[in-house]
């Protein structure tokens, strides 16, 4: 949504002539320190990376020496319907190793458009909330100079709080693959003087965590503590996710717990003839029971959706159910 993205924004007038990246000169110690970066990138392209059988990221990763990670095929970026792709390694290897799969994705686009003008593409890099301030600097100027430097623009989205539990922002590098390269370079040079920047390298690039909570305050989706009874083993629900069990921990008893969804998006859970539902259902290998019209959750307008099944169950059918909703309420804004 360009409208809501951060005032840090700048693009060059006219796109420049091809030029190398300029050289770079960190020190030796922060050349050879572990790094990473995660950015976007559409599910359509997930399997141009990775290729038949895997054999296009293993290539990738034996040129670049630098490890590459993908986010399983319905793990998508909050609010987005884009898989993660997180690289690390040095952060020469992971510079490559990003350039390798940039200009995969650029032949595509090519191939497609069969164009000989070099394509100003975008790529969104994930950057955690409080890593931002360093790549934005004192009244901006960090920023500024990163795009005078590249020539690509740059712009830093506000942090969303339509998700619970979301501490990552995306920041957009426009460019030719040169202009993205130097950028990058250059953010990725300054995220990695950022000791809080290098300790999440380890934390999990999906997000079960993060619950969708509506837009301007209007909630479309929340959690509602599932009610436990002895006699069908079901699993209570707190406040903070963590479950009590009852009877049996066995993680394929049947536990449930029921999230609502606005009466004016059931149709994008349940789909034509009842297919989504059914496809959420046969991937998750959870239940999912829908009230009736007119049956809502106490005090809103919103269905109630029931998912039963194991732990594992309930959190992918949960998680794909509110993406279905997150993309659409997107598109409305949009």
């Amino acid at each position: 949504m360009e409208s809501t993205e951060s005032s840090y924004v700048s693009s060059p007038e006219a796109p420049r002539k091809r030029s190398p990246p300029p050289p770079k000169s960190p020190t030796s110690d922060s050349m050879e320190k572990p790094t990473y970066i995660r950015f976007l990138v559409s599910n359509a392209a997930a399997g141009s990376v990775i290729g038949k059988g895997g054999s296009t990221i293993t290539d990738f990763q034996s040129q670049s020496g630098a490890r590459i990670q993908l986010s399983r095929n319905q793990e998508f970026f909050p609010g987005t319907t884009d898989r993660i792709i997180m690289i690390s390694g040095a952060i020469n290897e992971t510079l490559k190793a990003v350039e390798l799969v940039l200009s995969k994705l650029l032949s595509e686009i090519h191939a497609e458009e069969g164009d000989d003008v070099e394509p100003r593409t975008k790529v969104r890099l994930i950057v955690p909330n409080s890593s931002c301030g360093g790549i934005i600097g004192k009244a901006g100027s960090t920023i500024k100079s990163f795009i005078e430097e590249s020539q690509a623009g740059i712009k830093i989205s506000p942090q969303d709080n339509n998700y619970y539990g979301l501490n990552d922002r995306l920041v957009t590098v426009t460019g030719t693959l040169d202009e993205q390269m130097r950028a990058i370079d250059l953010i990725l040079s300054k995220l990695a003087e950022d000791p809080y920047y290098s300790q999440s390298m380890n934390a999990p690039f999906s997000y079960p965590g993060v619950y969708f909570s509506g837009f301007h305050g209007m909630p479309y989706t929340h959690v509602l503590p599932s009610v436990a009874t002895v006699a069908h083993n079901s699993m209570n629900y707190g406040p903070n996710g963590a479950g009590g069990k009852f009877q049996n921990n066995k993680e394929d008893r049947s536990n449930s717990v029921t999230i609502g969804v606005a009466d004016g998006h059931i149709g994008l859970v349940v789909g034509r003839g009842g297919r989504t539902i059914m496809e959420i259902s046969q991937v998750s290998g959870a239940r999912i029971k829908i009230s009736d019209r007119g049956d809502f959750m106490s005090g809103t307008s919103d269905r109630k959706v029931t998912i039963s099944g194991s732990q594992r169950a309930i959190r992918a059918a949960e998680s794909m159910i509110m993406q279905k909703v997150a993309y659409a309420s997107e598109r409305v804004m949009d």
